[in-house]
C-alpha cells in the first residue's frame, strides 16, 4: 500500500509542472473566467444553458462549467445547489457511512443500515419503511442534482479501503449532456459492495438513475427515474463483547475474523423503484427588452447596403450625394427593421402536475437460524426462511400557481394543489395455509402554499396540507420557514433562519401492520401531535453557526425490542442469554426533546480547526434515547504546491457520551429501543480518531485516510453487540471529464 501511495504521490507532483507550463501556455485564452461561470435565468425562473462551441480554430478550447440544482417532489420547485462532485473539503469522509461528522449509529460496515443520533437530523418513517435505514445509499429525489452544462460532463469515482477478505469498495459515475440550451439528459450508476471485517457482514448495493430536463418559457418538465438493489448480510452482532471490551482476558489475540459472530446465513434484501415526472405549463406573455448599443447587431457598412441595389442605380447614387444619403437612410431603416427584436418571457401562472411511483419488494430470508433465538415462531422452517413483503405507492398532484415577481406588486407566490395517492401492500396470512393478502388504502388530500424565493434581503416558504378523505383523514402538516440576511458592517454577514412545523400523522402502514415468521402485529394505533420550533444563526466572518431548537411530541411511535431470559444469568447482557422479538410501541403522552448546537471554525494562517458541538436531551429516555453531548472536530493544514495542487493535511476526532444507544432488529432491518426490563447495555465516551491528506488538482480530487488510528481495547461500539472496525487505510479518487 506504501509503494502505491509514493508512486500515485510521484504521479501527482509531475502533473503539477506539466500542469504549471500549460497554465502559462493558456493564459491568453480568448475564453474568459467569466464566460466559463456565465448562466442565465429568464422571467419566467427558467434555468438557460450557454450552448456548445461552435469556433472553427484549430486549438480548441473545451468550456467548463457546471450549473445544479435539486426539485421540490410535491410541486417541481427548482431549488438551487452546489456541485458537489467539484467540493474539495472534507472529500475524505464523503464515503463514509457513518457521514461526514460522524453522527451516525452504524453497524460498522460500508452501506450498513443507519440512525441518527442527531434526532433533529431524523426523516420520518415513510410508507417504504424498510428502505429508510439505507439513507447513506439510497437517496430520494430530494438529493439528486440535475446539472446543465457548458459541455458534457462525466465524473467518476472510485473508493477502496482493505483487501479481497475484508475490504469494501465503491464505484460511481455519473453523466450530463445537454441536448440544447433548454434541456438536458443524463445518469448515475453506483456500485458498492463491503465484505466487512467481522463475520456474516458484507454488503452489497446497486443504483441506477436517468433524468431528463426541459426548461423552456412556458413548458417546464423533469423526468427521474431510480432503482436500487441492496442486499446486506445480518450477524446479530458479536456473540460476546469482551472481544472488543478486554481482549487481554483470553489467551491469544483475535483478529476481527475470528470473533464469533451470533448468525450466519442470514440476509435482508430490498429491491425498489421509483418513477418521477413534473411539468408545468407557464402562462404569461412575452415583450420587447432594451439592450445595450454594446450588444446590438451592429449597421452593415454603406458598401454592403448598396450591394442589394442594381448596378445603374448605384453608378446614379455615386454621382448624386444628397439622393445617396437619403437611399443609405431608408436601407438602414429597413435593415433595423427586419432584425428580430430581443422579447422576454413574462411567467404569471402555471398548471401543475407530478406523478411519482413507488414500488419496494422486501425479503428477509436465513438458512441457518439458531433455536431459542426467536421468542415467536408463528409458522414455516426455521431453516428456510423466506419472509416477504411488497408495497406500492402512487401519487399524482395537481396544482395552479401565481407566481411571484412579475410585476412589482406579485411579491410572492401562491399555490394551491389536490393530491390523491394510492397505496398497496402485500402480507403473509395464515388460514388452511400461508397466503398473500393485499391491503389497499386511498386518501385525497388538499393544500397550498406562499413562498418568496427572490431577492436578497428575505425569503420565506409556509405550506400545508390536510387529508380530507381515505386512510389517513384528518391528518395535516403545516410547515414553515424564513431567512433573512443582512450587512454587519462593512465586511460582515448576517443570516438568521427559524423553522417550525404542527403535524399531526397516523403512523404509516408497518406500523401497524406487519405479518412475518417472527413478528406478528397489527395495531390500532393513535394519531401522532407534532410540534417544532428551531432557529439558526450564522455570522460568515467569525465562521459561527448556532442552532437551537426544540420539539414534542404526543403519541411517540417507535420500535422496541422484547426479549426474553433463556439463561439463568438475570444481570446477563449477552444476546445467547436472551430470544429475540421486536414490537411496536406508543407512549402515552408526550416526550419533549431540545437541541442546541454550536459550529464554530477557527483559521490562522494555513492551520484550520473546524468544530461541532451538538448537546441534545430527550424528556425520556427508556423512549427515546439520545447521547448528551456529539463532538467532531477536525485539524488540518490547507495550502499549495506549485500554486495548482491544493493539500488538506489533518487529523479529526469524533465523540458522543455514553447512552442506551438503540439495539437493531435483524428481522425488519430496523433500529429499535432497547429494552428496559433486562439489562441494557451503554456505549460511547469512545474518540475515533482519523488522519488524511486531500489533494485537489484542476479536476481531479484524491485522498488517503488512516481511520480509527487510535483502535484499542475499550467501548469501540457503534451499537450493542456491533462494533467497530479496526484501523484502516482508505484511498478514493473522484475525476471530472469535460466533452
Amino acid at each position: 500500500m506504501t509503494k502505491r501511495l509514493l508512486l500515485l504521490l510521484f504521479s501527482l507532483f509531475a502533473t503539477v509542472a506539466y500542469s504549471q507550463v500549460s497554465l502559462n501556455q493558456n493564459e491568453n485564452s480568448s475564453f474568459s473566467s467569466a464566460n466559463r461561470n456565465a448562466g442565465s435565468i429568464d422571467a419566467g425562473n427558467n434555468h438557460l444553458s450557454w450552448g456548445r462551441d461552435t469556433t472553427k480554430n484549430k486549438r480548441k478550447f473545451v468550456p467548463v462549467g457546471v450549473h445544479q440544482w435539486t426539485v421540490e417532489e410535491r410541486l417541481g420547485t427548482i431549488i438551487e445547489a452546489a456541485n458537489t462532485d467539484t467540493a474539495v473539503h472534507a472529500f475524505q469522509f464523503w464515503n463514509s457511512t457513518e457521514g461526514m461528522n460522524g453522527e451516525y449509529t452504524i453497524l460498522g460496515n460500508l452501506g450498513s443500515p443507519r440512525l441518527s443520533r442527531v434526532f433533529f437530523h431524523r426523516q420520518e418513517a415513510s410508507q417504504l419503511l424498510f428502505i429508510d435505514p439505507y439513507s447513506f445509499f439510497i437517496g430520494g429525489l430530494r438529493d439528486f442534482r440535475f446539472s446543465n452544462t457548458l459541455s458534457p460532463l462525466t465524473n467518476l469515482a472510485y473508493h477502496k479501503v482493505g483487501n479481497r477478505v475484508n475490504g469494501q469498495e465503491r464505484v460511481r459515475a455519473y453523466f450530463a449532456s445537454n441536448i440544447n440550451k433548454l434541456s438536458g439528459i443524463g445518469f448515475k450508476l453506483d456500485y458498492l459492495y463491503g465484505r466487512g471485517y467481522y463475520n456474516s457482514q458484507s454488503n452489497a448495493q446497486f443504483g441506477g438513475t436517468v433524468f431528463g430536463y426541459y426548461l423552456g418559457d412556458r413548458y417546464n418538465m423533469h423526468a427521474w427515474i431510480n432503482a436500487n438493489h441492496s442486499k446486506t448480510a445480518e450477524n446479530g452482532g458479536i456473540e460476546d463483547d469482551i472481544y472488543i471490551t478486554d481482549p487481554q482476558s483470553f489467551p491469544q489475540r483475535y483478529g476481527s475474523k475470528d470473533i464469533p459472530t451470533t448468525l450466519t446465513d442470514t440476509w435482508n434484501r430490498n429491491d425498489n423503484q421509483t418513477y418521477y415526472l413534473t411539468h408545468r405549463y407557464n402562462l404569461g406573455s412575452y415583450h420587447e427588452v432594451e439592450v445595450p448599443d454594446s450588444l446590438k447587431p451592429k449597421v452593415p457598412e454603406d458598401k454592403d447596403l448598396l450591394s442589394q441595389l442594381s448596378d445603374s442605380i448605384q453608378q446614379i447614387l455615386q454621382a448624386d450625394t444628397v439622393r445617396r444619403a437619403l437611399v443609405l437612410d431608408s436601407l438602414t431603416q429597413a435593415w433595423e427593421e427586419m432584425q428580430p427584436k430581443p422579447r422576454e418571457f413574462t411567467a404569471v401562472g402555471a398548471f401543475i402536475h407530478t406523478f411519482e411511483m413507488d414500488n419496494l419488494h422486501h425479503t428477509y430470508y436465513s438458512y441457518d437460524t439458531p433455536s431459542g433465538y426467536y421468542t415467536n415462531h408463528y409458522y414455516g422452517d426455521l431453516d428456510n426462511v423466506h419472509d416477504q413483503t411488497n408495497a406500492m405507492q402512487i401519487r399524482n398532484t395537481l396544482g395552479v400557481a401565481v407566481l411571484e415577481g412579475f410585476n412589482k406588486w406579485a411579491a410572492m407566490g401562491v399555490t394551491l394543489f389536490a393530491t390523491h395517492q394510492f397505496r398497496s401492500f402485500t402480507l403473509p396470512e395464515m388460514g388452511d395455509s400461508v397466503y398473500q393478502k393485499t391491503y389497499r388504502e386511498n386518501d385525497i388530500s388538499v393544500g397550498g402554499e406562499i413562498s418568496r424565493r427572490q431577492g436578497t434581503l428575505i425569503h420565506y416558504n409556509v405550506n400545508g396540507e390536510v387529508v380530507l378523505v381515505g386512510t389517513d383523514a384528518g391528518q395535516f402538516d403545516v410547515d414553515g420557514t424564513i431567512d433573512l440576511s443582512f450587512p454587519l458592517g462593512k465586511k460582515d454577514t448576517v443570516a438568521l433562519e427559524a423553522h417550525g412545523y404542527v403535524k399531526n400523522l397516523k403512523p404509516t402502514f408497518y406500523f401497524r401492520h406487519y405479518h412475518s415468521q417472527f413478528d406478528w402485529w397489527d395495531r390500532s394505533l393513535s394519531d401522532e401531535f407534532k410540534t417544532r420550533i428551531d432557529g439558526t444563526l450564522e455570522i460568515k466572518r467569525t465562521r459561527t453557526r448556532l442552532t437551537v431548537g426544540v420539539e414534542n411530541v404526543k403519541n411517540y411511535t417507535y420500535f422496541g425490542m422484547q426479549n426474553t431470559l433463556t439463561g439463568e444469568d438475570e444481570a446477563s447482557v449477552l444476546a445467547a442469554d436472551y430470544s429475540h422479538s421486536v414490537a411496536v410501541r406508543q407512549k402515552s403522552g408526550s416526550v419533549q426533546v431540545f437541541m442546541a448546537q454550536l459550529a464554530q471554525d477557527f483559521k490562522l494562517g494555513p492551520l484550520h480547526l473546524d468544530t461541532e458541538f451538538t448537546y441534545q436531551t430527550s424528556s425520556d429516555q427508556d423512549v427515546l434515547p439520545l447521547p448528551k453531548l456529539n463532538l467532531y472536530g477536525n485539524l488540518y493544514l490547507e495550502f499549495r504546491i506549485a500554486k495548482v495542487l491544493h493539500v488538506e493535511l489533518g487529523a479529526d476526532l469524533r465523540y458522543f457520551t455514553n447512552y442506551y444507544a438503540p439495539d437493531y432488529a435483524v428481522s425488519i432491518g430496523q433500529f429499535a429501543v432497547q429494552d428496559a426490563s433486562n439489562p441494557r447495555i451503554k456505549i460511547g465516551n469512545y474518540p475515533v480518531c482519523n488522519g488524511y491528506v486531500n489533494l485537489h488538482l484542476q479536476h481531479c480530487r484524491i485522498y488517503a485516510a488512516v481511520q480509527h488510528f487510535n483502535a484499542g481495547s475499550g467501548r469501540m461500539f457503534w451499537a450493542p453487540h456491533y462494533a467497530m472496525d479496526p484501523l484502516t487505510i482508505h484511498f478514493g479518487v473522484s475525476w471530472n471529464f469535460f466533452d
